[in-house]
């Protein structure tokens, strides 16, 4: 914490004696609607001072990356405008931040709700006991997940580590907990905020360099924004979202990812919604991802090594490739692969990635240029707005093979065949490559097989205009099958 800070906390002469102060903690719940840690503190006729932590000191290697400190910055905005401009903001180890705090305002009581990285639990444990020390009561509740991960075990106790049983499992049961609208914070309800106005500006979380237009041209971050997103989707894609979804040019996905990742939308809702809305087997299909991302938190918060380690033991003697030249080739756009190539522009310009192409391009590093995952996993937390420890983490070991649940070695996507498929006009191509926009159809999806005059008519000069293969197509994937049968 700054020092200025930490003398206003030290000089407040916090919420009167006669009214109990609770505060409340936002984490990844950056919202008032459907918030029961925020229902739940705002009970009662005590004082309530709602407050947030960046705490990049226990995050370790996983703080959070560039794209997603963005998406905070403004979340936290507006946060704090719909809380009257009354939000508190610290930086520092949250152990010692909550506490200073509470010592100084003689706090009461400190409500959260949970989250499930493995840093953030170990954290969490600390301060639980701390609080309990000083008898300051503490209260948590489930705000970010359908279910708590406890919760959505084998009747045996055991997690599961493949999807099918599991969604088949929970798909059986409502969700458990009752939506809740945003509780009345009026008056004198929130403490008042001595800090100064420009607090969350000095977290620092915007980069100098100013390479973020494209993700303000594509986002709007908040709770407002979460809802808005989530009824264009449910009006115009969700009947459609099964058919659609693999289609990267078509844009008939939630685009959801970030706002639940930073809690601007409940879980609970977005089921709700959908469920409401009769979608069909669109809206049972968007649903079915709503559960995958449920198995994710569900695997991490059983095997906290699974951002760090491989889940599957075996991939230990896995020949990963050293290639700092082509990794570099891979997270700039420039592998000589359209549909590679395109997803990692749209993931540098906007902060995303379809999930289609995030498939291709993971498969294309780990498969197609052996390179380990980690390295994808680490370029994604960095460039995704939606960076998300448990999904980015299990999706990575997924197309790898080393995951649970994951498709057998032998499973290598064929690029050009996936590109073809899923975007057989080329349109996404054109957006992103728009070098090789002059091509037909056919040889957009792979330059290299054009004629020498189909390349001139269509102004492409392959190494020079756009990139030859960085890699050979075939030679690698017969390299990746050797590779998997080593450690079969």
């Amino acid at each position: 914490m700054p020092d200025s800070d930490r003398h206003l906390i030290e000089q407040s002469g916090g919420a009167p004696a006669s009214a109990p102060l609770t505060v409340m903690w936002f984490r990844q719940d950056l919202r008032l609607r459907d918030n029961p840690a925020l229902c739940a503190a705002a009970e009662g006729n005590g004082a309530l001072l709602p407050l947030y932590i960046l705490d990049d000191e226990n995050a370790g290697d996983w703080k959070m990356g560039s794209a997603s400190r963005w998406w905070l910055h403004h979340s936290l905005k507006r946060l704090n405008h719909a809380l009257d401009g009354r939000l508190w903001v610290l930086q520092g180890d949250a152990l010692g931040e909550l506490l200073r705090l509470c010592d100084a305002l003689q706090v009461e009581r400190v409500v959260w709700n949970r989250c499930y990285e493995p840093w953030r639990m170990r954290r969490d444990h600390g301060i639980v006991e701390a609080l309990r020390e000083r008898g300051i009561e503490h209260e948590e509740f489930n705000g970010s997940l359908l279910w708590d991960p406890h919760e959505a075990c084998k009747a045996d106790g055991t997690p599961y580590v493949v999807f099918t049983p599991f969604y088949r499992n929970l798909n059986r049961h409502r969700p458990p907990g009752t939506l809740a609208s945003a509780p009345d914070l009026r008056g004198p309800k929130l403490a008042a905020c001595d800090q100064p106005a420009e607090r969350i500006d000095r977290l620092g979380l915007l980069p100098a360099i100013r390479w973020y237009g494209g993700l303000a041209d594509a986002w709007q971050p908040g709770e407002a924004g979460a809802h808005e997103r989530s009824d264009t989707f449910i009006a115009s894609s969700a009947a459609h979202y099964h058919e659609r979804r693999d289609f990267p040019a078509d844009g008939a996905v939630s685009a959801l990812s970030p706002h639940l990742h930073f809690g601007e939308i409940s879980p609970l809702r977005v089921w709700q919604e959908v469920h409401d809305a009769d979608a069909g087997d669109g809206g049972e299909s968007w649903i079915r991802q709503l559960y995958w991302r449920e198995f994710s938190h569900h695997l991490l918060y059983h095997y906290p090594r699974l951002c760090d380690d491989n889940l599957k033991p075996g991939f230990e003697r896995f020949p990963w490739r050293d290639k700092p030249e082509l990794l570099r080739r891979w997270q700039q756009d420039s592998t000589g692969v359209p549909l590679v190539d395109a997803g990692m522009r749209e993931l540098w310009q906007t902060g995303t990635m379809h999930n289609r192409t995030r498939m291709v391009t993971a498969s294309f590093l780990t498969k197609n240029l052996l390179i380990h995952w980690l390295h994808g996993a680490r370029w994604f937390w960095d460039c995704l707005v939606d960076a998300d420890l448990a999904n980015n983490s299990f999706g990575w070991q997924w197309v790898a093979g080393c995951g649970a649940d994951a498709a057998p070695y032998f499973r290598i996507f064929n690029l050009v065949l996936q590109s073809r498929k899923f975007d057989p006009s080329g349109e996404y191509l054109r957006r992103w490559v728009p070098e090789l926009a002059g091509l037909s159809d056919r040889r957009i999806h792979a330059p290299w097989e054009a004629g020498a005059r189909e390349l001139r008519s269509a102004g492409v000069t392959l190494g020079e205009t756009y990139p030859a293969p960085i890699v050979d197509l075939r030679a690698s994937r017969e390299r990746a099958l050797a590779a998997g049968r080593a450690v079969r």
